[in-house]
């Protein structure tokens, strides 16, 4: 037998190459199965913990969507807060709590100008018993006590214009000696407005005796 029969039939290099391609696939698909295998974690669950499976993340998007408020029970949530804000102002302006009165008595310097009305007397908080002495005068049908029914309202009014001048002239000094860096604004209107209602309908209730310096 001659040298050339005993030489090796060649490997098609076609074979040779589908056979490396076949193993670099399965070595491939041998480390990918273990993680493939695993569920995906969601997003949404907490750390630390499995993922829940989808009829129970179902089942919590139904709860929430459930549980979550309709227009008219935020509506009747809202009204509740309204009125309980309300009552709480209520109580603040019986009590002179300063947490919960409204904004217009709020602030050391409006509560500076009620002392100083409640602390003294005021003509302007008995124009109303008088207003109601001039008014029945006047409808007595005796010609005298109609000129001092007439003459009283003109002295009413005269006093109340002189006491107001006064009073807001030395709170206005009070406040700025008081309060120089705070905004005094409308705080003299404010205690002037005061003084025109009786010492029992005011609200804040008053806070000091009469004659008690504030």
């Amino acid at each position: 037998m001659g040298l050339g029969s005993m030489r090796p039939n060649p490997v098609p290099l076609g074979f040779v190459f589908r056979s490396r391609a076949k193993d670099e696939k399965a070595a491939t698909a041998d480390k990918a199965s273990p993680t493939d295998s695993k569920q995906p974690r969601d997003p949404q669950a907490p750390k630390g913990r499995p993922t829940p499976k989808r009829s129970e993340a179902q089942g919590q998007r139904r709860s929430v969507a459930n549980t979550s408020m309709t227009r008219k029970d935020a509506a009747k949530r809202q009204r509740g807060e309204r009125r309980a804000q309300l009552e709480k102002q209520r109580q603040a302006l019986a009590g002179g709590d300063e947490r919960y009165l409204p904004v217009r008595d709020k602030g050391p310097v409006r509560k500076f100008a009620r002392d100083f009305i409640d602390s003294r007397f005021n003509v302007a908080e008995f124009f109303l018993p008088m207003a109601v002495v001039i008014l029945v005068l006047s409808m007595v049908r005796v010609g005298a006590l109609q000129s001092i029914a007439l003459l009283l309202w003109l002295v009413v009014i005269v006093l109340i214009v002189l006491d107001s001048f006064a009073t807001g002239f030395r709170l206005k000094k009070r406040l700025a000696e008081r309060f120089p860096d705070d905004n005094r604004k409308g705080a003299v209107a404010y205690a002037l407005m005061r003084s025109l209602q009786m010492r029992r309908l005011r609200l804040p209730k008053p806070q000091v005796k009469r004659g008690e310096r504030p």
